[in-house]
């Protein structure tokens, strides 16, 4: 008997053990599992999207901005008459100037894009299509459609224009170009460049094709020196140099040339063409554009001044030449009341509403511009009783800004012109008045 007892000791002491280990091993299996619930909590719901209204447009975002959608758009609509007489320079006419829906987002919160459209009559219906990648301030990638990196004027948003049209050195330097733009901003914004390398266009034109394989080189650098002074009446002037440089061959049914047109939108300079290329004057070789310019602008006061200059060579039949065309602007604002002058336009401190006292704002301006045609243009590539050797142009310009969103324009231009008529007279003045509604958001 106590032999059996003590054989039955180990076997229970064994039974025992055993459990113990099994319980030990549930444990340990159960332990990570509860640790890892406790350091990873379940996710959180993902917030919904942002969907908002308001004057800078409509948009739609991801609660970080990471992704974004916006639309925007662009309304002007014209009256523009011209001074009586037998040789009217134009005809009068309502005309709906701009009307351009405008796609505007951001992907990842590194990649941007842009869709601008015009369905206005005769407007090139795509205006602007580029992706720009911007991974730091100092560096941004851009390729598509876009404005070209050159004229001070061009480049200014089309709601914050001085006057309904450009002035003449515009028609000197390219519209939008078709191509890929480095650009960034340094030191603050205190320096900031743009270089690019484009199909090209004629000047003031905007060629979505290549038409002669040739690539155009444009960039422009500008600074705000004194942007970090403490001297709050110099931050707002800029000063900057822009160029381009490249070849340029026409055809017959691409010529490459420009027309030349006055602030009125009137012709006054052509190139002469025909059925052949002994009668017609083509492009046909090197093309450089240079465009010193600046700007001023403190409180009510803007001032911005440009000069623009065109060098090409053209062939007509076996004849050829190297033409530069040089044109000028320089305009002034002042902000009467409601608001503060900048290049990007005038922002009302308060929309109208009178029983609040409220006006908006009004804004005054005046500009001066001329184009000089070079005199070897004339008689061999261009007919002197047709087409104009100088323009000058005066005019008065008053604003009244009902809201951020909203804009009525009144404004006269006279153009004097130098040639362009029979027996070696000059071309009539122009005196146009054109009227505006603008509506953008």
């Amino acid at each position: 008997m106590n032999a059996s007892i003590r054989r039955s000791r180990p076997l229970g002491r064994s039974r025992r053990q055993l459990f113990s280990r099994a319980l030990l091993t549930a444990a340990c299996l159960a332990l990570p599992g509860g640790v890892w619930a406790q350091q990873e909590p379940a996710p959180a719901a993902t917030p919904p999207p942002l969907l908002s209204a308001g004057p800078e447009g409509f948009s739609l975002s991801s609660a970080d901005k990471q992704y974004q959608l916006k639309l925007r758009g662009i309304l002007q609509s014209d009256a523009r008459f011209f001074a009586q007489g037998k040789e009217r320079a134009g005809n009068n006419t309502f005309l709906l100037r701009r009307f351009q829906p405008t796609f505007e987002g951001t992907v990842a919160g590194l990649v941007d894009f842009r869709l601008q459209m015009d369905l206005a009559p005769n407007a090139q219906p795509v205006q602007d299509g580029y992706v720009e990648l911007h991974p730091v301030r100092e560096f941004r990638v851009r390729v598509g459609k876009f404005k070209a990196p050159v004229g001070l004027e061009r480049l200014q948003p089309v709601t914050a224009m001085l006057f309904p049209e450009f002035a003449l050195p515009t028609s000197l330097v390219p519209n939008r170009e078709v191509g890929i733009q480095f650009s960034g901003d340094l030191s603050g914004s205190v320096l900031s460049y743009a270089v690019g390398a484009f199909n090209g266009s004629p000047d003031g034109g905007a060629a979505d094709l290549n038409v002669d394989d040739n690539v155009e080189l444009e960039g422009r650098l500008f600074a705000h020196p004194f942007r970090k002074s403490t001297v709050e009446a110099l931050k707002g002037l800029g000063l900057g140099l822009a160029g381009t440089v490249g070849s340029e061959y026409g055809t017959l049914g691409a010529t490459q040339e420009p027309t030349l047109r006055a602030e009125g939108q009137q012709t006054f300079f052509t190139y002469l063409t025909g059925t052949t290329l002994d009668a017609t004057v083509v492009a046909s070789g090197r093309h450089y554009r240079l465009s010193p310019q600046a700007y001023y602008f403190h409180g009510p006061l803007g001032v911005m001044a440009e000069y623009a200059t065109s060098t090409q060579d053209v062939r007509r039949g076996s004849d050829e030449a190297r033409l530069t065309h040089g044109a000028w602007q320089l305009s002034a604002s002042y902000v009467l009341f409601g608001g503060k002058a900048s290049y990007e336009g005038v922002k009302p401190f308060h929309s109208l509403l009178p029983s609040e006292g409220h006006w908006g704002a009004v804004e005054l301006g005046a500009r001066y511009s001329g184009l000089r045609v070079d005199p070897k243009a004339f008689p061999l590539y261009a007919d002197p009783s047709r087409s104009a050797n100088e323009a000058q142009s005066w005019g008065a310009v008053a604003h009244w800004y009902l809201s951020g969103n909203a804009r009525l324009t009144f404004s006269v231009e006279r153009t004097a012109f130098s040639g362009g008529a029979a027996d070696g007279g000059d071309r009539p003045t122009e005196i146009a008045f054109f009227n505006r509604v603008q509506a953008s958001f």
